[in-house]
This record gives structure tokens, sequence and C-alpha cells, in this order.
């Protein structure tokens, strides 16, 4: 069994890392499909509200993207931007 060097372990634990926070996006995902679905349902029981449903659901869908967009930044920063790389190496 060979050895495994700290620049090794520190690319695999990155790549791992990256991976599960990727994980991230999949409540958001569920989360505005599910707002979406209810505020369709809002508009067809009452369309004199749809101009208020529809800006409170989009606030509500650009709340909820928030949390996969920085899943998103930890994954590209664990990936290309990781700082031990550099002082293993």
């Amino acid at each position: 069994m060979e050895n495994v060097n700290n620049l090794g372990l520190v690319l695999a634990g990155s790549a791992i890392g990256a991976g599960l926070s990727m994980i991230a996006g999949i409540g958001p995902g569920i989360g505005e499909g599910y707002a979406v679905g209810k505020a369709c349902e809002a508009i067809g029981r009452q369309p004199e509200q749809q101009g208020a449903v529809s800006r409170t659901m989009f606030i509500g869908c650009a709340i909820a993207e928030s949390t996969g967009i920085y899943g998103f930044v930890v994954a590209i920063l664990l990936m290309f931007a990781n700082p031990f790389i550099g002082k293993l190496a």
C-alpha cells in the first residue's frame, strides 16, 4: 500500500466536500417548485390578486435560491481556490 501524501489527501477532501456541497441545490429546487405550484393555485382561485401573489412568490423564490447559490460557491471555492494546495506543494 502506497503512502498518501498531504496534497492528495487535501485534493480528495476538496473533491468530496465540493460534491457534498452541491446537495444544497436539491432543497431550493423542491421548495421553489412547491411555491410556484401553490402560487398558480392561488391565482386560479383569485385572479384579481395575481400581482400580489406573483410578487410574493418571486421574492420567496429569490430567497430560497440563495441557499443553492451559496452551496455552488462553496463547491467552486473548494475545487479551484483551495488555499491549502499552495502551502502543501
